[in-house]
């Protein structure tokens, strides 16, 4: 079975200026690598659909919802918070990256694909219930996760999240819920300065300090996420895919490399296979040195294709 690379031309249109390190560049670095390195023509390529409204409101509150689709702009650009903002294309890049994560639930599920990759933009992992930030305007592993809950009625998911920024969107959408684990490492402290408290063995958040390499993050996954996933024997695998803890990425200062994401995805594969079937889907969230970026998602996909 092969693994799809979900993806849409309308998530490289949502573009709030040349300055802001979310840009429309970090999607095309990555299919560029792809392409360079032999490995793109080992997917299957798809196109993320639109998320429809009953996607969306398993996660986020409809106000919300009708907010971000009255707010976003006919022309220039619009601020949600200091560093999230819309341009006229985002409500639906946004709309197509938390579609991509439903599609890619609904083929992993009904085993069209073993595993799959989400390159979408905006990413999603600190937008809240009814609040918009860092970046992220829906939050796209939140809807894929909910899907798979209450569409298909798995009844443990998993969310496994290593970007350099702690997913408090995430992790305020599910603290309640007993049915998901999420398990994360992110630089602390550092925006956006959550993650420590309200830790709980369904929200095992295990904090780095700056300039953290591989061994102290290896050590993280062995001794806090690796338990914690066996004891709850997750029926789906979801993966918030930031990149921007590598080493050459100058927004923060975690120094991973190449090797240590595919060692955490091979983890994480051994995770799926033995409680869960196999079935991951991945998001990408952060990752802003483009070249860094490229390989890693390379990296991370050849291991979740098996290759």
């Amino acid at each position: 079975m092969s693994t799809a690379f979900i993806t849409h031309p309308d998530c490289l249109l949502h573009n709030v200026g040349a300055w802001h390190p979310e840009c429309p560049a970090r999607l095309q670095a990555i299919e560029d690598q792809l392409i360079a390195s032999g490995f793109s023509s080992h997917l299957l390529h798809i196109e993320a659909p639109l998320a429809q409204r009953e996607h969306l409101e398993r996660v986020h509150a409809a106000g919300y919802i009708q907010a971000i689709e009255t707010t976003a702009p006919q022309s220039g650009l619009i601020h949600l918070d200091p560093d999230t903002a819309m341009c006229p294309h985002t409500f639906h890049a946004a709309l197509r990256a938390a579609g991509a994560g439903v599609l890619a639930t609904d083929m992993v599920i009904s085993v069209e694909a073993e595993t799959a990759f989400c390159n979408i933009r905006p990413p999603g992992h600190h937008a809240e219930r009814g609040r918009a930030m860092g970046f992220c305007v829906f939050n796209n592993v939140a809807v894929a996760a909910a899907h798979a809950l209450e569409h298909h009625g798995v009844p443990r998911v998993a969310i496994a999240d290593f970007d350099v920024h702690h997913g408090n969107g995430t992790e305020d959408i599910f603290r309640h819920d007993e049915r998901v684990l999420m398990v994360s490492t992110f630089q602390h402290p550092f925006y956006p300065y959550s993650g420590i408290d309200g830790r709980s063995e369904r929200m095992v958040n295990i904090p780095l300090a700056a300039y953290s390499s591989g061994r102290e993050f290896r050590a993280a996954v062995q001794e806090h996420w690796l338990p914690a996933l066996e004891r709850f024997k997750p029926e789906m695998l979801f993966i918030s895919a930031g990149f921007d803890a590598h080493r050459d990425d100058d927004m923060a200062m975690l120094q991973l490399v190449e090797a240590d994401y595919a060692w955490v995805t091979q983890q994480l594969k051994a995770v799926a296979d033995k409680y869960a079937q196999g079935r991951i889907v991945s998001l990408l969230e952060g990752g802003y040195e483009l070249h860094a970026l490229g390989r890693s998602v390379a990296t991370h996909l050849k291991v979740l294709a098996g290759l």
